[in-house]
């Protein structure tokens, strides 16, 4: 991948300002990027790096566009997300994809998963060390996915991408450079269920991270 960014690079630098890209070489990398995704999914099934594994009845290791030009991260599946195996599927869910398709996209177009992979225990706050011992797969998952953006729902999300605590309430709408891409920090739907006060507010921010995503302007 930085080979490949060093080469458009050059081509910027000669004055190529478009690169246009055959549609079948484009599928054979979505393709790829679908088969390493997977593996990585597979990875999740076996894991037992922390205890998590233990008591989940299935791993959410994440789902989505694999070539997203937005990611959503949240803290940690919940009791329908452990059900089902998918995240983002119970009342929280069920807003944020009413959140995304209010702002004219779909759920489709964007990958969605968690700081880690497995449901804690009564859906309590991932420890810091949870989140470490997932942190490996997550990593991966935006190296092949590639999102220009990645909004983070949630203090506990912001504390797994930052290493630090977060305040929320005063951090959201924060637009961080990280790693050659962008971290958006806004609310977790869960929030919302219990503050609709703040619903408004969430929905700015996800048309936000939307046309940051879309966005012509380099990171």
């Amino acid at each position: 991948m930085d080979e490949l960014r060093d080469y458009l690079n050059i081509l910027k630098s000669l004055g190529f300002n478009e690169i246009f890209i055959d549609k079948e070489e484009k599928s054979v990398e979505i393709q790829e990027k679908v088969k390493l995704l997977e593996q990585i999914a597979q990875q999740i099934k076996n894991c037992t790096k922390c205890d998590l594994h233990k008591s989940r009845t299935n791993p959410v290791p994440g789902e989505g566009n694999p070539d997203a030009k937005l990611m959503f991260v949240g803290e940690a599946p919940g009791g329908d997300e452990d059900k089902q195996g998918r995240p983002f599927v119970g009342r929280a869910g069920k807003l944020l994809t009413k959140m995304i398709e209010a702002t004219g996209h779909k759920r489709e177009e964007f990958f969605i998963t968690n700081t880690v992979k497995c449901r804690p225990p009564k859906n309590r706050t991932p420890t810091p060390w949870e989140q470490e011992a997932c942190w490996e797969y997550l990593e991966k998952q935006i190296e092949i996915v590639d999102p220009k953006v990645i909004c983070l729902l949630g203090a506990a999300a912001g504390y797994a991408f930052l290493k630090r605590p977060v305040k929320i309430t005063k951090e959201r709408g924060q637009i961080i450079k990280w790693n050659g891409r962008i971290l958006y920090l806004t609310y977790h739907p869960a929030y919302i269920l219990r503050n609709l006060q703040a619903e408004p507010i969430l929905l700015q921010d996800i048309k936000r991270a939307i046309e940051l995503a879309y966005s012509q302007e380099e990171v």
